[in-house]
């Protein structure tokens, strides 16, 4: 998934950000408000993680910025203890979590995953794609006692897809997610497609996926019913 860390404390921001990424997590940084504004702006995210006590910004002005423009990302602020009036008016303009600092790595990590549960309606247990069945704690993909070999970016886009069940996600959508945010004129919608074309390979070798499904001149999608 793709993160956003939104902290001046730059040690910290950078520990975060290294842990997340051991955990398979796309990770930027913002040490000001200005540039984090910039970057939901223009980036795709499945996370921003919001300390409030920015030297620049109201930290809670990021999540009214980012509802004001109907952007759809998860906010998990990060604030000082005992601050309950900041928890209560963040989750009030609609940040879906909160934790106090200071706070285990480990917790962050069981905050985003449980946002991520609510958010994808996902249980995070295993998931039935037609004759296969994805484990997406363990990060495989069976065919029966088979296991499918997949690259670890091929298995994100998959994991992205079926988290997004149902939903047709279109090519930079993808590619954000998996590879981080781009400039316009590093995109190329052929690199998801050849990406998109070995994993349908892969998969085909084992049985037919109709459960995986192109939608002509938008993207791809997954159904999981």
């Amino acid at each position: 998934m793709n993160v956003l860390i939104v902290e001046d404390e730059k040690s910290l921001a950078r520990e975060i950000g290294s842990f997340l990424k051991s955990e398979n997590f796309i990770c930027d940084l913002a040490f000001t408000g200005k540039a984090a504004s910039e970057k939901i702006a223009v980036n795709l995210y499945d996370f921003v993680l919001l300390d409030l006590g920015l030297p620049d910004y109201n930290g809670l002005d990021l999540i009214v910025e980012a509802r004001k423009n109907k952007v759809d990302t998860s906010f998990i602020v990060i604030t000082a203890r005992g601050a309950v009036e900041d928890k209560v008016k963040g989750l009030d303009l609609g940040a879906d979590d909160y934790l106090a600092k200071p706070f285990a790595l480990v917790e962050l990590l069981s905050r985003i995953n449980a946002v991520a549960r609510r958010k994808f309606n996902s249980v995070y247990s295993d998931v039935v794609l037609g004759e296969f069945t994805m484990l997406v704690q363990a990060r495989k993909l069976l065919w029966k006692n088979s296991e499918v070999d997949l690259t670890r970016r091929e298995f994100d886009l998959l994991q992205y897809l079926v988290l997004n069940h149902e939903k047709v996600l279109t090519r930079h959508q993808l590619y954000e997610h998996i590879w981080g945010n781009i400039l316009d004129d590093q995109y190329d919608s052929n690199f998801i497609d050849v990406h998109v074309k070995n994993l349908r390979k892969k998969i085909n070798a084992y049985a037919p996926a109709a459960w995986f499904e192109t939608v002509r001149g938008v993207g791809y999608r997954v159904s999981t019913s």
